[in-house]
């Protein structure tokens, strides 16, 4: 075997975004695309004076609950926030957007085909119980995904692993059965481990809550102490981190019923850090004792159709819906202008972006002949109907997101102005997650944003195959976007690769199946005596392990 360096340098460009992707729990808000990652103000750490100092405890503000704590079965951002605290993988994402080493010790060998990846692990790092972390336990975790009794939506994410093999107790090697323009990224999932989980049967796995909800054990920064639903989690540092026991001693999630309770939390000093919402951002800095900070984020927020739902299979109607809403406005108001609409599913900090797709601009005249078009007739009651039906339907958001909750109400207003009844409704995180992803897919539609991983490939969301147990969970399919999806991760030249991405764009822009609604500026508020802070345009919670206090 061989360093493959051209191959690896390839690789690395290739690692600028992915749809393997994380359902946002937080509070969504958008703006231009910005060449930094983020403003002055993201390097809080700068402005301290002398060394980082030792101690002390922080709170973090949220409305959204995590579910589950376990990198292979979640699929909401709250759950991520906390498993990024407490566990660590192979490699990681920096805040430019670069897989670096994390518990690997250097960038992989590649072979000369790029089928064989060969990572040399730290000799020093243990889990929170004190177990030595070895390679074996990097082969117990990456086999879950691919075993044939895997429950949970990462499966095409792994299609291409054929073997994983520890060499020795510190080496790994990853066989692919054909050449992987994302693997680089995929190697940086969560090490599990195995002593604690290998008597568990991977099909049950995933309801195995003595380990993924009780008492998850990782080898991250910070200890797993409690979770009280509705109230609190708390995790504490890890006195034998590999790379050195985090500044603050604990780290508490705080949970409030939305963003408008965040925000006085923010102002009283209960919390310290909060995803601020961008209607608040005039009131919160002018508190003196808050930075913000701000950042394009890297998703994308919309309104999906169930295409399970008679009312949305006519690619008609869901280009009228469109039509009938007013995106720029909503980026106006609700968002305060720091917004930029979306026309397609992938962010403009993507290498694969392509602002070449069809659009369809605010027009509700022509919102009305689509749905004419489509049979769609005012009744007496000035409701479109077809066939004895109405067409009156019901949008889904979650609790706590007042920005979701607000596209809700203004969806109401656009869409009653060509003949459409709309009823918003809004629920629990846990509960709404369980009723719109598999099996239950029981909803009519439903306000959602995407948080984007690190590699452009559509397959998780827009496959078929992911229908029935992934993250397509609207029910689209699409012959062409099948047959790119299952092509573009071969395709190692990224000229290439974003040819082929940029027809998937085009034909999900055309066929829209979500109305696209923005890409999202991330706000962080947080006390000015945090230090150490870098924004992350994918991470929110990025390195708390170097976070400190600076109370002078």
């Amino acid at each position: 075997m061989t360093t493959k360096k051209s191959l690896l340098t390839l690789l690395s460009m290739i690692l600028m975004l992915s749809l393997f992707l994380v359902a946002c729990g937080g509070n969504g808000t958008t703006t231009e695309k910005e060449e930094t990652p983020a403003t002055d103000d993201a390097k809080a750490g700068e402005e301290a004076t002398g060394e980082p100092k030792q101690g002390g405890s922080i709170v973090l503000g949220s409305s959204g609950e995590p579910v589950i704590f376990n990198d292979y079965y979640n699929q909401d951002s709250a759950s991520a926030d906390v498993t990024d605290l407490v566990f660590a993988g192979l490699m990681r994402s920096n805040e430019n957007l670069e897989m670096v080493p994390h518990i690997a010790v250097d960038q992989p060998e590649i072979s000369e085909d790029g089928l064989v990846w060969t990572y040399k692990l730290r000799d020093d790092v243990k889990f929170h119980d004190g177990t030595q972390l070895t390679a074996h336990d990097v082969v117990f975790s990456f086999e879950i995904p691919v075993h044939p009794d895997y429950t949970g939506p990462r499966a095409s994410t792994f299609d291409k692993l054929e073997k994983v093999e520890a060499l020795d107790d510190y080496t790994v090697q990853f066989t692919l059965s054909e050449p992987d323009a994302q693997w680089a990224i995929t190697a940086g999932y969560a090490i599990l481990p195995k002593h604690l989980l290998e008597d568990v049967a991977i099909a049950d796995l995933e309801d195995y809550r003595e380990y993924n909800i009780d008492n998850p054990v990782g080898a991250g920064p910070f200890k797993f102490v409690s979770w009280t639903p509705g109230q609190n989690l708390v995790v504490e540092a890890f006195e034998e981190y590999f790379e050195g026991r985090p500044y603050l001693d604990k780290v508490t999630w705080r949970f409030a019923a939305d963003a408008n309770a965040l925000v006085l939390l923010l102002e009283t000093g209960d919390v310290d850090h909060i995803v601020a919402p961008a209607s608040e951002l005039v009131t919160i800095e002018n508190y003196d004792h808050v930075n913000v900070s701000s950042t394009l984020a890297l998703r994308y927020d919309y309104i999906g159709w169930n295409l399970q739902n008679p009312l949305f299979q006519d690619k008609k109607v869901r280009q009228a819906l469109t039509h009938a809403i007013d995106r720029q406005e909503i980026t106006e108001t609700i968002l305060e202008g720091r917004a930029e609409v979306a026309h397609a599913p992938v962010s403009p900090l993507s290498w694969a972006y392509n602002d070449n797709v069809p659009k369809f601009e605010f027009n509700p005249e022509r919102a009305k002949e689509l749905l004419a078009e489509a049979g769609w007739e005012p009744g007496a009651d000035g409701i479109l109907q077809k066939d004895g039906q109405k067409f009156s339907f019901t949008v889904l958001s979650n609790d706590g997101n007042t920005t979701r909750r607000d596209i809700g109400i203004i969806m109401q207003q656009y869409l009653g102005q060509v003949g459409i009844e709309v009823k918003a409704e809004q629920m629990e995180w846990g509960a709404f997650l369980d009723k719109i992803n598999p099996p239950n897919y029981d909803f009519d539609a439903v306000v959602l944003a995407w948080g984007l991983a690190l590699d452009p490939d559509p397959t998780a969301i827009w496959h078929s195959k992911e229908i029935e147990n992934g993250l397509n969970n609207i029910s689209f399919s699409n012959e062409e976007v099948d047959r790119i999806s299952d092509l573009n991760r071969t395709i190692l030249d990224q000229t290439e690769r974003a040819k082929e991405l940029a027809k998937v764009w085009e034909i999900l822009a055309e066929e829209q199946p979500y109305t696209f609604l923005y890409y999202p500026q991330q706000h962080l508020a947080m006390n000015k005596n945090i230090k150490g802070f870098v924004h992350h345009p994918r991470v929110t919670f990025y390195r708390v392990n170097e976070w400190y206090l600076d109370n002078n």
